[in-house]
Order: structure tokens, then C-alpha cells, then sequence
């Protein structure tokens, strides 16, 4: 039978259908499937030593037995350390870790042979490593199976060893110079200096001694740069003919001159800032436009998007459409909405709210006047996703902490606008008119990556905050100085400021040793009884959270024990106090977030994060960058550096794939050159009719189900 790279695996010589089972928990079902199969490492066996010949001070690498091995203790302190001793026949040695994880201890075992890296040093005249890197060998490995050369480690499933998967892979590379077909056009490699697609899998695979092994491990090979390349380039082709897509469509022409879009900003009791006042006209611009807008606005925690999106509304409204504004929670619904009515009683229009708590009966009437068209400015959660929830002519929506919801979500709302009706006193009833949609975040994604991910839409940044904010004093302070907190706390609030202590959970948890809102809540109220404190958490109704709500806005409550519900859309000018309780349990989006929730008005603000255990290294860095500075685009970069991309981005929300090799962090600039090609491409040839792209257009032919899945949907992401 002749291969091919759908071929499936189990007829590669060597496997059979029992290593074709293991190989499929890895979804390795095919020979392409195992091609792009890509190690995760590599080890440097170009110079290994024997243990006769190691030199203190210099790198080593050596293949050794395990003779014994696990905790011991040390010094006159008695501290606990792991050691492994090892052998290779021409002598012994000690490996040591001072610090080290628990799983260490199973994971070592006598007799397991063992490729330790490290540099060699000497102690009591012995040769030691201190944290050198080990790599466990399997049993067909040690001590010396293979020739010296560099090593590919490959991502391994149960039953299935690295030198079985390397047979296999070196047997799929043998036959796949005439299975690997290049979809990239030539002009676009030379021009880019991109290996051949075979070429580079060669290298990836079966690496050269020649090559360097940091290059290698930092994916920075020039068969490493082909392959993000090329992952990357795909995305944004299919970004590139989405937009082309959203430009053709059909959207609503707002005329954006008119009273009441000039007497609501007339009559805002503020003035304001240049950023958001730019934002405004790249939205009305957008929104006189025929196509329907799909812009994401960016801006820091307190940065004055709400009235932006606002003013859009505005601008709908007097045009006859209905506006909906969709929030992740029924708390910032309620914010939202109470905050609406405040402003837009100038021009006496009345918003409505649509939540899971809305009572029935209430709902049922609310249902009516939506589907009349009564309704000009509606708000809401997730239930406004639901069937019963009909607009007669839906021009504008706004989903607010766009992270929040999942693209079929944001996809449900915009295909709820799609009914014909005349807009702007239109004759007739023009079919499949598109709403405009703005979405926004106070989570930034670094500018230079958002522009580059949201291909197909338009990004605005308010990079400005309003007039009079001042410095937030931010500190990591110790469960030990808990009284000094307290102290703060009191003279805070003997100042008639009022302020937050927001815990990880609602109730006490059997499982967890951390604690909780409402026991504490209690234990404030014993500690400081002078003091009115009041308790908020998700499980409350939405008519108690509103309650409770009021009374803080109206210094009832000087004190607000809560949970991460209040995260968003809260705006207390008189609060000057956070107190983040287990801070090392937060993300770093959450934590600036809820520092966000203070330093409203002109008075200074104090967020102190207390500690309450242990801290790993990922969560001291954190709380070091929040002490450092209050940037969100800092912070956002930050956070990006630390927990990846896939973490950062919410991949399964975005839409974004699960990249094999490319990294949104590492390869940003690869990345910038695949955009531009990928745009540039199809401005001049958008249905990829030239010769040069045919296998460009057979190769986005096969990735049809992820575009329809995912990047169909990227425009409301």
C-alpha cells in the first residue's frame, strides 16, 4: 500500500496495532499526526563523561546507576535534603537538592539509571552536583544504547518509551520527502528565509550535532522558526479573510449628529478625557459606516469605558435601534444599569434590567415590550442569550468583560440582531442587517499581541485615567501583621473613608484552610463593633446584593466583607482600603482588578495583600509585580510572561488553537511577520485564485472544521 500522511500509524513498519493504541491516547492517529509529534526537549550526549574524568567548576554530562537515594539530613540544624548517589562503574558520586518537591521522593528509586547535567563541584574532597537536571532513562535506554549526538524527548504516553517513539518518528521521516507537501508559496519562503516544511521537520526530528542545544530547547532553530511560522500564518490568513468577510456585510448606517446624543454628553457630570474622547469618535466613525462595527476597546481598571460605550448607545438609540448590554455578572448588570439610569435621565429615557433573578411575572411583561421594540436600552447577563429574549430591531450591543463569556456565547447575541428593520428612517426593510457590537475589558492584552490576535477587529485603548486619581499604595504584608492591618483598617474608617476585605470563599471549605467571608464577616463584627460592616457573595439574591450595595454607596456600610463578586463594576469614590485576604490565591488580572475598586476619587488609597501560607515562586512574582505598579498593560504583560499564553488568553474562550510549537510570548515578532503577510496576501489575491496558491488554499481547505468553529466567530471574541 502506498503512504500517505492520512495513512494510519499502526501500517508504519515497527508499530502494529498495540503501539497504535498507546500512540492514539495521544491523538496520534496518523503519520502526519506523528511528523507533528514534537519533542519537548532535548539532551546533549555529544560529550558525555565518565565519572573518572569529571573537572569541579566546569558542566558535565554523565549516564550513571541509582545506589541509593532519597531524604536525608545535614548540618548541625539537622535540614532535610534529597540526595541521590549514582555510579557508572568508574566511580561514585552525590547529587543534592536543598529544596525540593515531595514527588521526588517516588519518583527516584535504586537501580533506575539516570542522565544528570550539572556543573561539578567538590565538598569534603568528594565530586557533587547541587540541582543539577535529571532525566530518568527507560530500561531499553541505559546505560548506552544509543550513539553520542542530541537527543529528542518527546511527549510520552503510558507504555511507550523515548527511544520506541524516536524509532517510529526516524521510520515516518525516512518515507516523508514525498508525503510533505509545502502549502507555503514559495515567494513567500524566500522571502521569509523559511526552510523547506520536510527540511525543517528533518531538523526538528533528527537534530545535527552541529547544532547548538540552547537553540534547540529555545525553539530557535531555523526549523523551529518554519514551524511557528507557518502556525501562526494560517491563524491570520484565516483572521485576514474574516475581516475581508465582515466588510462585506451588511450593517446599519448611524447618523451620529443628534439631540439626544448631544444633550447626554452635554449633561454628563464630568468631563471627559482626550483617550476617551478619541475612542468615542473611532466608535462613531465605525458606526456611520455601512458595514457593522466590530471594535474591541482595551483600558485599565477606572479608565471610563462604561460611559464611552454609553454614548455609543446614545448615538443608536436616537436612531431608532435597540441597544443590549450584556455583563458576565448579575452584580455589574445591576451596577451598569443603576448607573444608566443616573445618567440618562437628562434625556429621559428609561433603561431596563434582565437577569436569572428577574421575578417571573416581572419578566414576562419586560419579554412583551423587548419584542415591541419598547425597550431602547436593555441590560442584562447570560439571560439574554435565551430563546423567549426577542428584539424587534437590535442595532447595538456591548458585552462588557468580553474575556468572560465563550465565543458561541458572544455569537448567540449578535445573530439575536439579525431580523430586518428600516434603520435611520430608511425606506423599506433591507434583509440581514448586523448589529454594530463593541466589546470590551479592563484585562489589557499587551497592544502589540492584541493587535496582532484580533485581526478582524478594530482595537481602541483608553490609555488614559480621569482627572484627580491618585497613586494607589500597594503592599504585601504578612498573616504576622494582621494587628497592623487592623489598625489601618480603624483609623481608616475613623476618617469617614470606607473600604474592602475580600476573601477567597463564601463559606468555609473542609478541604481548603483558608478563610472565608462569612465566618469573618462575623468575627469583624465581635472585633470591631463601632464599626458598620456589611457581607456580599454571589449566593445572595439580586435584590439582597442591591441592598447591600446601596447602603455602602450611601456610607450605611463603612466596612465590605466580600468575596471576588465584587471584582467588577464597582464605584465607591469613598473607598480607600482593600484588603485582600490569601492574595497569593489570586491571578494577577483578579488582583489588579479588585485594587481597581479603590482609588476612585482624590483621596489616597491603601490595597494591602495578605499572605496567609507559603508562597510558590510563580506567586511571590505576582504580588512583587503589584507592589511594583498599578500599569495594566504592565501588568497584563507581566502575567502574560508568567502563565503563558494559553493561561492568559483563555484559548478555549478566545477561539485561538492550541498551538504544537508556537508561543504568543516568544515568537510575538514571528508572529508580527505572519500577520503582515498573511494580510497582505489576501488584499491582492482574497479568493486565492493565483496558481502560487493553490496548496496554500488546499491547505486552509483541510482546517475548514477548525475556521468554522472557531474564526467564524472571532469577530464577536
Amino acid at each position: 500500500m502506498t503512504a500517505r500522511l492520512d495513512t494510519e500509524v499502526r501500517y508504519l513498519k515497527g508499530v502494529g496495532p498495540q503501539i497504535a493504541e498507546r500512540l492514539a491516547k495521544k491523538s496520534i492517529l496518523t503519520i502526519g499526526d506523528l511528523l507533528f509529534h514534537l519533542p519537548y526537549r532535548y539532551l546533549d550526549r555529544r560529550q558525555l563523561s565518565s565519572m573518572n574524568q569529571l573537572t569541579p567548576g566546569k558542566d558535565r554530562t554523565i549516564v550513571a546507576e541509582i545506589i541509593t537515594c532519597g531524604p536525608a539530613f545535614i548540618g548541625r540544624q539537622r535540614k532535610k535534603i534529597f540526595e541521590i548517589v549514582l555510579s557508572d562503574g568508574t566511580g561514585r558520586i552525590s547529587a543534592k537538592w536543598f529544596h525540593f518537591p515531595h514527588y521526588f521522593i517516588s519518583q527516584y528509586h535504586k537501580k533506575m539509571w539516570v542522565l544528570l547535567s550539572g556543573e561539578a563541584s567538590v565538598y569534603n574532597r568528594e565530586i557533587q552536583f547541587i540541582h543539577p537536571e535529571v532525566q530518568i532513562l527507560d530500561a531499553d535506554e541505559a546505560p548506552f544504547t544509543e550513539a553520542p549526538g542530541i537527543i529528542p524527548l518527546y511527549p510520552l504516553t503510558e507504555g511507550i518509551g523515548q527511544r520506541t517513539i524516536r524509532r517510529i518518528l526516524l521510520a515516518a521521516l525516512e518515507m516523508s520527502g514525498d508525503l510533505v507537501i509545502d502549502t507555503l508559496p514559495e515567494s513567500l519562503r524566500k522571502k521569509n528565509r523559511l526552510l523547506p516544511l520536510n527540511e525543517a521537520l528533518h531538523q526538528i526530528h533528527n537534530p545535527e550535532a552541529s547544532l547548538e542545544l540552547q537553540a534547540l530547547n529555545d525553539c530557535k532553530t531555523e526549523g523551529h522558526r518554519r514551524l511557528i511560522f507557518e502556525e501562526f500564518f494560517f491563524v491570520e490568513l484565516g483572521l485576514a479573510l474574516k475581516r475581508r468577510g465582515i466588510k462585506k456585510e451588511k450593517g446599519i448606517s448611524f447618523k451620529v449628529e443628534g439631540k439626544l446624543f448631544d444633550s447626554f454628553l452635554s449633561n454628563l457630570p464630568f468631563t471627559l478625557t482626550a483617550a476617551q474622547k478619541k475612542v468615542l469618535c473611532e466608535i462613531s466613525k465605525d458606526m456611520e459606516a455601512p458595514q457593522p462595527m466590530n471594535r474591541l476597546v482595551q483600558g485599565d481598571v477606572g479608565s471610563g469605558k462604561t460611559v464611552v460605550s454609553f454614548a455609543a448607545a446614545a448615538i443608536a438609540i436616537q436612531n431608532g435601534a435597540q441597544v443590549a448590554i450584556m455583563a458576565p455578572t448579575e452584580l455589574l448588570a445591576e451596577q451598569h444599569y443603576l448607573t444608566a439610569e443616573r445618567l440618562f435621565t437628562s434625556i429621559k429615557l428609561e433603561p431596563a434590567l434582565l437577569t436569572g433573578s428577574t421575578p417571573k411575572d416581572e419578566r414576562a411583561v419586560l419579554l412583551k415590550r423587548i419584542s415591541r421594540g419598547d425597550v431602547p436600552l436593555l441590560f442584562g447577563t447570560h439571560a439574554l442569550l435565551e430563546e423567549e429574549v426577542r428584539f424587534q430591531k437590535l442595532g447595538f450591543i456591548v458585552i462588557d468583560e468580553q474575556h468572560r463569556f465563550g465565543v458561541m456565547q458572544r455569537a448567540l447575541l449578535k445573530n439575536k440582531g439579525g431580523s430586518p428593520w428600516p434603520p435611520c428612517g430608511q425606506q423599506g426593510r433591507p434583509n440581514g442587517v448586523l448589529p454594530d457590537i463593541l466589546v470590551m475589558t479592563a484585562t489589557p492584552i499587551p497592544r502589540t499581541l492584541a493587535m496582532t490576535l484580533y485581526g478582524d477587529l478594530d482595537v481602541s485603548i483608553i490609555d488614559e485615567l480621569p482627572a484627580g486619581r491618585q497613586p494607589i499604595e500597594t503592599r504585601v504584608v504578612a498573616e504576622r501583621d494582621r494587628e497592623k492591618v487592623y489598625l489601618v483598617l480603624e483609623k481608616t474608617i475613623a476618617r469617614g473613608e470606607q473600604g474592602f476585605i475580600v476573601y477567597p470563599l463564601v463559606e468555609e471549605s473542609e478541604k481548603l484552610d483558608l478563610k472565608d467571608a462569612t465566618q469573618m464577616a462575623e468575627r469583624l463584627r465581635e472585633r470591631f463593633p463601632e464599626i458598620a460592616i456589611g457581607l456580599l457573595h454571589g449566593r445572595l439574591s439580586g435584590d439582597e446584593k442591591e441592598a447591600v450595595m446601596r447602603d455602602f454607596k450611601n456610607k450605611k456600610i463603612s466596612l465590605l466583607v466580600a468575596t471576588t463578586v465584587i471584582e467588577v463594576g464597582i464605584d465607591i469614590p469613598n473607598a480607600t482600603l482593600m484588603v485582600i485576604e490569601h492574595a497569593e490565591r489570586f491571578g494577577l488580572a483578579q488582583l489588579h482588578q479588585l485594587r481597581g475598586r479603590i482609588g476612585r476619587g482624590e483621596k489616597a488609597s491603601r490595597c494591602l495583600l495578605m499572605v496567609g501560607g507559603a508562597r510558590s515562586e510563580e506567586g511571590r512574582r505576582r504580588l512583587a509585580v503589584m507592589e511594583k505598579t498599578q500599569d495594566g498593560f504592565k501588568i497584563a504583560e507581566e502575567d502574560l510572561a508568567i502563565r503563558g499564553p494559553g493561561e492568559f488568553l483563555g484559548t478555549r474562550q478566545s477561539g485561538l488553537p492550541d498551538f504544537h510549537l508556537a508561543n504568543l510570548v516568544r515568537d510575538l515578532p514571528i508572529l508580527n511577520v505572519a500577520r503582515e503577510e498573511a494580510f497582505s496576501l489576501i488584499d491582492k489575491d482574497p479568493e486565492l485564485r493565483l496558481p502560487e496558491h493553490k496548496l496554500l488554499k488546499k491547505g486552509l481547505a483541510t482546517l475548514a472544521g477548525w475556521w468554522q468553529g472557531k474564526l467564524e466567530l472571532a469577530s464577536v471574541a
